[in-house]
């Protein structure tokens, strides 16, 4: 079963030095790297952990609903 596409946020955090990425649909699912992509393979890692771990406790799964602001004034009109 392949993971539904959830939101990766994706930012250099100034205060940290290094890059951050977090999925906003699953609680607590961040991660980080000193390039982007580290960031991303990190952030996968975790998400498939996240998942994993949900479900050998019974903790349903979120459905992706997490759209930046940018995406919400695309199709607000």
């Amino acid at each position: 079963m392949s993971a539904p596409p959830y939101h990766i946020n994706l930012f250099w955090s100034a205060e940290d030095e290094c890059w951050i990425a977090d999925v906003p649909d699953l609680r607590h699912c961040t991660s980080h790297g000193d390039s982007p992509q580290e960031a991303l393979t990190n952030v996968q890692d975790a998400m498939s952990g996240w998942l994993a771990v949900a479900r050998d406790r019974g903790i349903p799964i979120p459905k992706p609903h997490y759209r930046p602001a940018i995406y919400a004034a695309r199709f607000a009109a």
